[in-house]
């Protein structure tokens, strides 16, 4: 299995929901949701893309670091590398029926488990979305996090008490999905949740709880108050709101106001290793991958998934060694030019 055989089956796969750009920017695929570019112009994904490019790294070979340590601690979870599959649900809706919901969220699952680290499922209008992340995390004795749409407060609790049931280690909820048509339709309204209502979804379930979605830090800073685990720094992909800044504009100002209070994550354009050491410097403690994944899964299942994060994980610890940065636990904003 190599990069050019997983790309070149899941072109066929995607059926034209995704092209297999040279370069994955969001510019072919602008306004294709359902699909899988951003929504509107598109404006919300190239920016994800343009905010790391414009961040650059200084190349530094005279130092003493020759085996980085990729290894880390999240949520108390011992992973090989500071990367963690991202939810995508939907995937007939969304890919063409490049694969079932069950083989898609049993490639992410099994996939990053095989490379070291964790994946998430996603929630969805059809209770088949859910309980095939479910059913993918039973499968590896609960190693995987699922993340549930921002629906009544109440609906969240249940859920998240089955992902614990389950033995998960944590559940997330994608609060950018607020505004999703498609659940409010389907008689399962979503929407923002008020500092009261995350607190109470805390308070109420027993597993560590995730806000994914989180774009300023003042909603970092009532995250931190109603006593969320974690954070993911996150415009969903730039599907959820037209012309927001990149993920990588925000991080830094979102990490001076919670880093160390909790943990932050962050998703949103990244396509390399450089791009996850990247992330960090700007005060990610680690990243979230989805199309990279999703295109690891549809042209290799478990296997591709696998293969793209061990390519991520090379390509992580060349930057790291070309940096001079030793731990990833520890990357300093002075990589950064």
């Amino acid at each position: 299995m190599d990069i050019n055989s997983i790309k070149g089956a899941a072109k066929v796969k995607f059926c034209g929901a995704c092209r297999l750009c040279p370069v994955c920017n969001g510019v072919a695929c602008a306004g294709e949701v359902p699909g899988m570019g951003g929504l509107g112009t598109g404006a919300a994904f190239r920016h994800n893309v343009q905010a790391l490019a414009e961040c650059r790294l200084n190349l530094r070979t005279v130092h003493s670091v020759k085996n980085p340590d990729l290894s880390c601690r999240i949520l108390g979870l011992d992973l090989a590398l500071p990367v963690i599959g991202a939810a995508i649900g939907g995937i007939a809706m969304n890919m063409n029926g490049a694969m079932t919901e069950e083989e898609y969220t049993e490639a992410i699952i099994s996939g990053c488990r095989k490379a070291g680290t964790i994946g998430m499922t996603g929630d969805g209008p059809k209770p088949l979305i859910f309980d095939s992340g479910m059913t993918a995390v039973v499968r590896e004795q609960g190693w995987g996090i699922p993340i549930v749409k921002p629906r009544e407060t109440d609906k969240v609790i249940e859920l998240a008490k089955q992902a614990a049931a389950a033995g998960a280690p944590a559940f997330g909820m994608d609060i950018d999905a607020a505004a999703l048509v498609n659940m409010t339709n389907a008689g399962q309204p979503v929407g923002p949740k008020t500092i009261q209502e995350l607190e109470y979804i805390k308070n109420n379930t027993t597993i560590p709880f995730i806000v994914k979605g989180i774009m300023t830090p003042d909603d970092a800073e009532s995250c931190w108050q109603a006593g969320v685990d974690a954070i993911v720094v996150s415009n969903h992909g730039g599907r959820a709101l037209d012309h927001t800044p990149g993920t990588a504009e925000v991080l830094p100002y979102i990490a001076e106001a919670v880093k160390g209070k909790m943990t932050v994550l962050v998703d949103g354009g990244i396509r390399s290793g450089a791009d996850v050491l990247k992330m960090l410097a700007l005060g990610a403690d680690a990243v979230l991958l989805g199309r990279p994944l999703a295109i690891g899964a549809v042209g290799g299942g478990i296997d591709g998934v696998e293969f793209i994060i061990n390519k991520f994980k090379a390509e992580l610890s060349a930057a790291m060694t070309l940096t001079g940065t030793a731990q990833v636990n520890d990357v300093p904003v002075e990589i950064l030019w």
